[in-house]
């Protein structure tokens, strides 16, 4: 049992490192961790996560601060839809069998990945600007539409609030990745106020992960500055890409997990040796 808690406890610092270097992804490996290693229930494991990983953003949020890396208006005003949403999502979740939400989150995941690693056509005026806020109007609806898969499935929506500021808004990655943290913490608390009044957790379980991975924030949130901008976003699609395959084969029956997972992990390493192929490439990669 004692190594069982150690292999746990270590994996969750790699989840604090997620969300610390990409502003995402806590989730996406909280989830499973908390499912398959753990042994959770997919509904627990979703509300434990949402605590872990809002607990976690907290801190790489003042982080990221500190290097002027939040957009604060921009933030708040997503955040505050983002709740409103993930209180809907989460009073829903909790009536939705497990096997559904998490085969809803890989497919989400998958959609996400590929328009990370696609990446966006060039507009250099939006990078130019890293201190430029979104519209209010389209906060407001991302947000909202965000916090609704948030709450749903348990993710704290970094996933979809860096593509969303990123891909959609023009934010430098960086300046993404810390605005998308403080989506997150207010998110997250937001769905788990909805999912806790269905399912109980195990507390002290949920508090030993919760440091492990605000440890791992901040080795995380210390490198941010260290990666190249087109390598943070390809890096993190690919990640979660390969997560959702992940997920897909945890729950699909068989043969048809193995399969899409067989046929993603293919999919994943084609566009890697064409992206290394560069001007032979055939494929519509990312853009950088």
């Amino acid at each position: 049992m004692e190594i069982h808690l150690v292999i746990v406890m270590a994996l969750a610092v790699v989840v604090g490192v997620s969300l610390g270097l990409l502003g995402g992804g806590g989730s996406i490996l909280t989830v499973p961790l908390l499912t398959y290693v753990a042994g959770l229930d997919p509904k627990e494991a979703i509300a434990a996560s949402l605590f872990v990983v809002g607990t976690t953003s907290i801190v790489s949020t003042v982080m990221h601060a500190r290097r002027g890396n939040v957009r604060w208006r921009t933030g708040i005003i997503f955040g505050v839809a983002g709740m409103t949403g993930a209180l809907l999502g989460g009073l829903a979740g909790g009536h939705i069998p497990g096997t559904m939400l998490m085969i809803a989150f890989a497919i989400m995941m998958v959609a996400t990945a590929v328009a990370m690693i696609r990446g966006r056509k060039d507009r250099t005026t939006h990078h130019a600007d890293g201190n430029r806020e979104l519209p209010i109007g389209r906060v407001l609806l991302d947000g909202l539409v965000v916090g609704l898969v948030t709450g749903l499935v348990g993710a704290g929506g970094g996933f979809l609030v860096v593509p969303a500021l990123a891909l959609l808004g023009g934010l430098p990655m960086p300046v993404a990745v810390g605005t998308s943290l403080l989506v997150i913490a207010m998110k997250s608390f937001a769905g788990l106020g909805g999912y806790l009044t269905t399912v109980s957790m195990d507390w002290p379980l949920v508090a030993a992960v919760t440091v492990a991975a605000i440890v791992g924030s901040l080795l995380g949130a210390r490198l941010t500055s260290r990666v190249p901008e087109a390598a943070l976003r390809t890096g993190f699609g690919y990640f979660v890409l390969l997560m959702g395959a992940f997920v897909l084969y945890q729950e699909l029956p068989s043969p048809a997990g193995t399969t899409v997972a067989a046929i993603i992990v293919l999919a994943v390493t084609a566009v890697a040796a064409c992206r290394l192929a560069r001007d032979r490439c055939p494929l519509p990669v990312a853009a950088k």
